[in-house]
């Protein structure tokens, strides 16, 4: 029958209310986050744009000479689901942060986290998961067809967020986007961006927020399956250092490219590989006693290395580099330079050395102390070291903060190898390259997201 005669019959009406019966109704207790009216308890942190309500909106404006600014919630959330509508001017990047946080020791409060991309660009990586002001792309849509072309041009678009554990899942207008498997950050806040913009681009450009709805309850009973394939960024690369020429040096799952620092294997006691965690056992607190230190196989000069340690109370233990594995074939430990790993405030290591603090976590141990605003995450939790090494000069960074820095084989720092107990070694630390070491001090310290960049 044509739609002509439907239409004459009167029967039209009746075929539509038949589709909306089908149509399941949403029966989930939402509890809005914004009520169309006010936003009086959201706060703004980074930048200075500006926002507003219209029409049952927030409206995110952008301004020139200012950095990234977000409207965020005023409560943290850890577990949610998260459903809401935006509108975006064609050219203007944007997001949504889930889980991110503003904190005195991570670069000077700059708010950070988990963003659900708002990409209007020919890329269309919305509700692809980006690291704000960390780690960046973790999961972009590149081999995702179908979530890139669900993406509308000048028109609502409908978000979904699961946030569930370690578990990231995200949804655009119904399509499944990402899944992510990561646990960096297990609560913090919600927050609307207005990205930053160049000179080259007009300023009062707007994205708009409405129908934003979170559940923190029953959220395995409301959960959605994903068909996607999870990203899991345990012990391994993400896009960004991909691209960037990062590698992993450890696998996660087996001893490739490790071996004993006076052996020509893995130690076959003392270490433990488990859940994707390279751990050094308890055995008495001895340094190299148990299975010993173990090492890279490969040697490196100029390079970045970053890892994620987690201690026990009391526990001692650390990262060396430019190692000579042939020095010190007796007891002790393997020479080089080392960042220290720590409990400060139970192990009496703390308190000694040559040089004041220069044996806290952090520091060039025995030689100079780390910043004493450092922050380290609680026993049982996962720290972040990141040592720099290029042309002679070093950095140590925890959890992304710098918290010192020196030139080797300058006259400072001759002149501390002097005073410390390393001037028995011949021009300690100032070795063209060495082995990556860790310490086995006798003491249950784990290891995991071991990879190096390499340095032309």
């Amino acid at each position: 029958m044509k739609f002509t005669k439907l239409l004459a019959l009167g029967l039209l009406p009746a075929l539509s209310l038949i589709s909306c019966q089908d149509q399941p109704k949403d029966t989930t207790p939402w509890e809005p986050l914004f009520d169309g009216k006010q936003i009086a308890e959201w706060g703004k942190v980074g930048g200075e744009a500006d926002y507003k309500v219209e029409d049952g909106a927030i409206v995110g404006i952008t301004k020139h000479n200012t950095p990234n600014t977000f409207l965020t919630s005023s409560k943290k959330y850890g577990d949610f689901i998260l459903e809401l509508e935006y509108l975006v001017d064609s050219t203007m990047n944007s997001g949504i942060q889930i889980r991110s946080n503003s904190l005195p020791h991570y670069r000077d409060g700059r708010f950070h986290g988990y963003q659900v991309e708002i990409d209007p660009s020919k890329r269309s990586w919305s509700a692809g998961i980006y690291d704000e002001a960390r780690r960046g792309w973790l999961n972009n849509l590149e081999n995702n067809e179908a979530a890139r072309n669900a993406f509308k041009q000048n028109e609502w678009n409908h978000y979904r967020i699961e946030a569930i554990g370690d578990t990231l899942k995200t949804w655009i207008n119904g399509v499944p986007a990402s899944y992510l498997i990561d646990d960096r950050t297990a609560e913090g806040y919600i927050g609307l961006q207005v990205h930053s913009i160049g000179k080259n681009k007009k300023a009062g450009t707007e994205i708009k927020w409405r129908n934003v709805n979170i559940l923190t309850k029953d959220l395995d009973k409301y959960s959605k399956k994903s068909p996607l394939t999870p990203i899991v960024t345990l012990n391994n690369l993400t896009p960004g250092e991909k691209g960037s020429g990062w590698k992993m040096l450890w696998d996660g799952e087996s001893t490739q490219g490790w071996r004993g620092a006076k052996l020509d294997h893995f130690p076959k006691q003392g270490w433990k590989i488990e859940n994707g965690e390279l751990s050094v056992l308890a055995s008495g607190g001895a340094e190299s006693e148990a299975g010993g230190d173990i090492v890279t196989d490969k040697r490196y000069s100029d390079f970045e290395l970053k890892l994620e340690f987690k201690i026990t109370e009391g526990a001692n233990s650390g990262i060396k580099y430019y190692v000579n594995t042939d020095l010190n074939q007796g007891k002790g430990s393997s020479i080089g330079l080392e960042f220290q790993i720590l409990d400060d405030a139970k192990h009496p290591d703390a308190k000694q050395g040559n040089h004041e603090g220069s044996r806290t976590v952090a520091s060039l141990y025995d030689l100079i102390q780390a910043d004493t605003s450092k922050h380290m995450n609680p026993i049982g939790e996962w720290n972040e070291a990141h040592i720099k090494s290029k042309d002679n000069h070093v950095e140590h960074w925890l959890n992304g903060k710098k918290v010192l820095e020196y030139e080797r084989r300058s006259d400072e720092y001759r002149k501390l190898v002097s005073e410390s107990k390393y001037v028995k070694w011949p021009k300690f630390g100032e070795a063209d390259e060495g082995n990556i070491l860790l310490q086995d001090h006798g003491d249950l310290v784990s290891f995991r997201n071991i990879k190096i960049k390499e340095l032309k």
